[in-house]
C-alpha cells in the first residue's frame, strides 16, 4: 500500500470519525492534507460575493463551506474534505480554518497527520486528546493546543461530556521545515491578558509567549470593549494577516466585519482595528504569504 492509499485509509476509513459508518459517502473525496500543496501564495481569491481589493480578501461567514454530520457541525473558511473551492484553498501558509461544533459524547477517532502545524483553540466546552506520542490531555476554553505532525502522528479528539457540546477552532499551517520530529504543546492562558489588547498565543520561538510552531507565524487573541481601537504591526516582511472575528463586530482598515467573518490583508505594515460592539473577540494570524 503506497503512502497516499495508507493516508486515505487512515483518514477516510472507519477510524476517522466515531460515527463514520453513519456518514455514508460524505467522506468520499480525498482529504486535502494529502494533496500536493502547490501553488502556495496568492491563491486565495474569494467567492464572487466577497470583496477584493489589491491587498485584501474578505470572506463573509455565510460564504464558508458547511458540513453538518449531526454530531459534528463544521464551517470551513478554506477548502476541506467535501468542501472544495479552488478560489479558497489557503491564505499564504494558512491552510485550514475550521469552526467546529462537536456534540456531547462524540468526537474524531484515531487518524494520521504529517508535515503540518496544527493549532486548536477551544471556544466552549472541552476536548480530550490522545496521540501516538503517548500524550493524553484535555483542552478547555483558555487553552491553546499545538502539534507539529512532522514525520507522522496519530491522534484522536473526543468530547467526553455527556451533556455539553464543544466548540473549537482547528487551524492548519504549512511548516517551514519538513519531516521534523512530532511534538505536542499545550498552554493555559490568562484571559485577562487579552482585555482591550492583543495577547500572543503562537510564535516561531519556544522562548516567546504562547506555543511555538515550525513557521514564521504569530497568532494573537483580543477581547475588546465597544469602540476600543488598537494597531497591529506585521511581524515580518512578506507576511500577511488573516483576521477572524470570533464574536461581535469590528472594523479593520476601514472594512466592516461581523461575527465569523474573515479578512486577509497583505502588502502592508500594520492594521488598524476597532471593536464596533461590546464583548468583541478576534483572532489575528500573521503568516508568510509564500512557503
Amino acid at each position: 500500500m503506497d503512502r497516499k492509499e495508507f493516508l486515505k485509509k487512515g483518514l477516510m476509513g472507519t477510524g476517522m470519525f466515531v460515527t463514520a459508518a453513519a456518514l455514508g459517502d460524505v467522506l468520499k473525496n480525498d482529504i486535502d492534507e494529502i494533496k500536493a500543496p502547490e501553488p502556495i501564495g496568492f491563491n486565495h481569491l474569494p467567492a464572487t460575493d466577497s470583496k477584493v481589493t489589491e491587498n485584501t480578501v474578505l470572506h463573509k461567514a455565510a460564504t464558508r463551506g458547511h458540513a453538518n454530520h449531526g454530531w459534528l457541525d463544521s464551517h470551513h473558511t478554506f477548502s476541506f474534505a467535501n468542501y472544495h473551492n479552488p478560489d479558497r484553498m489557503h491564505f499564504g501558509v494558512l491552510r485550514v480554518l475550521n469552526d467546529d461544533r462537536v456534540d456531547a459524547g462524540m468526537g474524531f477517532g484515531t487518524h494520521p497527520h504529517d508535515n503540518m502545524e496544527i493549532i486548536s483553540i477551544p471556544l466552549e466546552g472541552d476536548l480530550e486528546h490522545k496521540d501516538s506520542m503517548g500524550n493524553t490531555a484535555v483542552i478547555r476554553k483558555g487553552d491553546i493546543q499545538g502539534m507539529s505532525a512532522g514525520t507522522g502522528i496519530y491522534h484522536s479528539e473526543y468530547n467526553k461530556n455527556k451533556d455539553q457540546l464543544t466548540k473549537f477552532l482547528q487551524i492548519w499551517v504549512y511548516p517551514n521545515k519538513r519531516n521534523v520530529s512530532p511534538r505536542y504543546d499545550q498552554i493555559t492562558l490568562n484571559n485577562n491578558d487579552r482585555k482591550n489588547k492583543l495577547q500572543q498565543i503562537v510564535s516561531p520561538s519556544a522562548d516567546d509567549e504562547g506555543i511555538w510552531i515550525h513557521q514564521d507565524a504569530w497568532f494573537h487573541l483580543g477581547h475588546f470593549d465597544q469602540n476600543f481601537g488598537t494597531d497591529y504591526a506585521i511581524k515580518k516582511t512578506g507576511n500577511g494577516v488573516y483576521a477572524f472575528v470570533i464574536k461581535g463586530d469590528f472594523t479593520i482598515n476601514g472594512i466592516a466585519l461581523n461575527q465569523r467573518d474573515g479578512l486577509g490583508i497583505w502588502d502592508t505594515d500594520k492594521l488598524s482595528i476597532k471593536a464596533d460592539s461590546a464583548d468583541a473577540e478576534i483572532l489575528l494570524m500573521d503568516v508568510p504569504m509564500m512557503l
